[in-house]
């Protein structure tokens, strides 16, 4: 498939997306429909190298994808973000030929977990792998999921040459797995986010990845193009922002719409006449639309920088999360900020608004996006050194 029409292959799955979408809020995950659809349209697989079957995209295009898809439906932007980054990962952290095997199936669909949730105790020809990962987004429509695992002796953790824990990842499929039922939720109901648990299986050592090989910073993959030269925790950061910035988008929609027909009460005019009304669109607009510039120009930057061949700043890098953060956070308060003016119509599950907020929030709780990066990103810009290893050279 061309590379130059990803987004134009999400806005023709918008009719099947939205049919979708109100099962997905009920059923807590997105419909296997959905997902195969995605999936058959070559979506999951644009942040994967063109070696195996990806389209190696870059940055900017995913984020734009993703933003689609969000726009569209924020769970389903957010399962496709999930996605991107999962199949982007381990199809990188796998041998070649094993990656291409796997992804040779055009249907694919992935899950995982790039956190430590698992057991992993070598046996003879692989690991016998035991674990419970929290937030699988997706689980339920994943072909295989991708684990990290602490590497054991069969009751301590073994430790490297240098003293750190020995971390692995599992690649197992979907009948090795059972979907423990813990996503109860208000915002991204749709997105499946439940828990994945492993019982003593068998993993051969073909399956098994090691990102972490080189310590706890940075992620280390066969694949050496410019994606997986892009610093890991980065990646992890900026696809987020394309689900905040689409669902804030597709909030300025909802209120414009809204704005045309709603008459409040004691008004003889629709309230987008209203003065305080037309100004609170304005600076919404002006708030995502800023912010979303901010990231795209810090990560175009680190980007520039990989495909130059030079080696990225940690200014850089702090950049690009402190525009992410400051991304997903603003898109909170565009959304907040139009759910107010809206009045108590946005409350109503009647209004997308409602949606919109509720999905929106859940964003920027996710730590490679958290606000905790803004006292970080000071201290680096102020010239001092960050205080977690992930932002320091």
């Amino acid at each position: 498939m061309p590379m130059d029409d990803a987004c134009e292959r999400v806005r023709e799955l918008a009719p099947l997306i939205l049919e979708h979408a109100e099962t997905a809020e009920d059923q807590r995950h997105l419909s296997n429909e959905v997902a195969r659809a995605m999936a058959h349209a070559g979506l999951y697989r644009i942040g994967a190298s063109r070696e195996i079957g990806g389209e190696e995209l870059d940055p900017m295009r995913q984020i734009e994808v993703i933003e689609v898809a969000s726009e569209i439906d924020g769970a389903t932007g957010w399962n496709l973000m999930i996605g991107i980054e999962v199949m982007g990962l381990f199809g990188a952290a796998l041998e070649p030929d094993v990656a291409k095997e796997i992804y040779a199936d055009p249907g694919l669909v992935a899950a995982g977990a790039i956190n430590p949730q698992g057991r992993a105790v070598r046996v003879d020809g692989g690991f016998r792998i035991t674990g419970q990962w929290p937030f699988a987004s997706g689980c339920h429509n994943a072909d295989w999921f991708w684990g990290q695992c602490i590497v054991s002796d069969g009751e301590q953790p073994i430790r490297t040459s240098k003293g750190q824990v020995e971390l692995v990842e599992a690649t197992f499929p979907a009948g090795d797995f059972e979907i423990l039922d813990t996503w109860s939720v208000a915002g991204m109901r749709g997105s499946g986010s439940h828990d994945v648990v492993a019982d003593d299986i068998f993993v051969p050592d073909r399956l098994i990845t090691r990102i972490s090989a080189d310590g706890p910073v940075g992620m280390r993959f066969m694949d050496e193009s410019p994606l997986y030269r892009f610093p890991a925790f980065a990646r992890l950061a900026y696809n987020k922002v394309g689900v905040s910035t689409g669902i804030a988008k597709a909030a300025l929609e909802s209120f414009k719409t809204l704005a045309t027909e709603k008459k409040p009460r004691a008004s003889r005019v629709p309230l987008g006449h209203k003065a305080s009304v037309q100004g609170v669109y304005a600076e919404a607009s002006m708030l995502l639309h800023s912010s979303r510039a901010y990231v795209m120009d810090a990560v175009s930057q680190v980007w520039d920088t990989i495909l130059l061949g030079d080696d990225t700043t940690v200014e850089q890098r702090m950049h690009v999360h402190l525009a992410c953060s400051s991304a997903t956070e603003t898109a909170v308060t565009v959304v907040e900020m139009l759910s107010a003016a809206a009045g108590t119509t946005s409350n109503f599950e009647s209004c997308p608004l409602e949606r919109q907020l509720r999905n929106v929030r859940v964003v920027p709780q996710h730590i490679m996006v958290s606000s905790q990066w803004k006292e970080t990103a000071g201290r680096v810009l102020l010239g001092l050194p960050g205080d977690t290893p992930w932002f320091n050279d």
